[in-house]
């Protein structure tokens, strides 16, 4: 990490077999493909390990999260959302690893060394039962997703590179708790 920048990561979080549920992990894989990102930028594939996500939470200064948001909008509403705010967005309990995140994010405070923490999500159509892919509506939303995530990123002093031929094997992703060398 260059000590001038404080470190970043894009976390991804969802259940892929859930259909609009994935969509997080779907957004963070899709930054991975397109977008080459500094050194002190990492993206993390969160998936649903929730709690287990605390080390990754912790060891950053700043997390962008992708996640399904259910605020009562309409599907493919998307959504902006700074830490102080999840509370009042995030009331009931909208699925497993949505609540461990929120919980994660608490511990975090708790030991002093919570992120900085913005949810970019969208407002998700179905999450039940199993399938795989996204519904049209969320679908629909990803470049919405994309371009709330980059602007956020811009005011963070991130302004990632486009993947072309010659920079495509740059970037990495990060599956927390498999292979080391990926991170």
């Amino acid at each position: 990490m260059n000590a001038l920048h404080r470190k970043i990561t894009i976390l991804g979080v969802g259940n892929v077999l859930l259909k609009d549920e994935g969509v997080g992990v779907f957004m963070a894989q899709r930054f991975e493909r397109k977008y080459v990102f500094p050194d002190y930028v990492e993206i993390v594939d969160g998936g649903t390990l929730g709690l287990s996500l605390l080390s990754v939470v912790t060891q950053t200064e700043r997390l962008l999260v992708f996640d399904a948001v259910k605020n009562r909008g309409t599907p493919g509403d998307t959504y902006l959302l700074e830490y102080e705010d999840l509370p009042f967005h995030i009331r009931a309990k909208n699925s497993l690893h949505q609540t461990d995140l929120m919980e994660t994010l608490t511990l975090a405070g708790l030991v002093g060394e919570r992120p900085e923490t913005v949810v970019v999500g969208v407002e998700p159509l179905d999450i039940e039962p199993w399938g795989i892919g996204l519904t049209p509506p969320v679908r629909e939303s990803i470049e919405r997703l994309e371009r709330l995530a980059l602007d956020q990123l811009g005011r963070w002093g991130i302004f990632p590179e486009t993947k072309t031929e010659e920079n495509r094997g740059e970037g990495r992703i990060c599956f927390p708790f498999g292979d080391e060398e990926a991170c």
